[in-house]
């Protein structure tokens, strides 16, 4: 996987990393980039090889994502801009639809399209004294690659008008104590591949049936979504991983899934 904006790294032949790569402008999504992350998330959901879990962190110590380039944008038209934008709508959903879990390693800070960015993975360690805000209320627009919807979600409503309205940076800590981040660490990459392991050696059908109960479960009712992780469920029943599962548990051995 060859990207001009990004970085791309095979670790333990299941888990793949992917960094964010224009740290001299902390990693701001200009176009390109844009085209490259859609690239990316559409062609792991399609074609995801031997990757069962991916890490998505930043380069350099001081910005997981500054959010969009706003240099990029000065002066651009409203049909450029519009056209960019629909182009990070595209990622984004790709990201959300992406069935293989996505850890963010937030290295540094993250406003905007990178605050946005990382609420769309599966779960979040972030560095100690790294920085958050939806900023754009400051900057004449609002969150616009789903930001209004992911934020109310990991804080709950009243918490997330209350920074989205304000435009107001929050600490690591603070969001993990709001439920945004999961764990503040020193050295996210390391905890966040040390998990991802774990998940990798897990069955990756099972895993992927889970996450999208999960997610698709938050957006029903609680009947609906029981009845959905049921069907989930089934699609399971007959996989060689299944029987594999239940064979190495009683000949108490280590499973060796292969995700059919």
């Amino acid at each position: 996987m060859n990207y001009q904006t990004l970085k791309t790294e095979r670790r333990d032949n299941h888990v793949l990393v992917v960094t964010l790569n224009r740290p001299e402008v902390l990693n701001a999504i200009n176009t390109q980039m844009g085209h490259d992350l859609y690239g990316l998330w559409t062609r792991l959901a399609a074609e995801p090889g031997e990757t069962r879990c991916v890490v998505l962190t930043g380069a350099g110590s001081r910005a997981f994502c500054a959010g969009g380039d706003l240099k990029e944008r000065d002066g651009m038209t409203q049909a450029t801009w519009q056209a960019q934008h629909e182009l990070f709508e595209r990622g984004f959903v790709a990201l959300l639809d992406l069935p293989l879990p996505v850890i963010a390693a937030v290295n540094g800070h993250a406003y905007g399209g990178g605050l946005e960015t990382l609420l769309g993975c599966d779960f979040v360690y972030a560095v100690r004294g790294a920085r958050f805000a939806l900023s754009e209320a400051g900057l004449g627009i609002m969150p616009g690659v789903g930001g209004t919807v992911t934020l109310p979600r990991a804080v709950g409503e009243r918490r997330a008008k209350e920074l989205i309205l304000t435009a107001k940076a929050f600490t690591a800590e603070e969001g993990a104590a709001w439920g945004l981040v999961n764990k503040v660490c020193d050295n996210p990459l390391e905890e966040a591949l040390a998990t991802a392991k774990v998940i990798a050696e897990n069955a990756p059908l099972s895993v992927r049936q889970a996450k999208k109960a999960i997610r698709h479960g938050l957006d029903m009712d609680l009947l609906t979504g029981f009845r959905f992780a049921v069907e989930a469920y089934n699609r399971l029943v007959d996989t060689e991983d299944r029987h594999e599962g239940v064979r190495a548990f009683n000949e108490k051995r280590k499973p060796n899934f292969k995700g059919k």
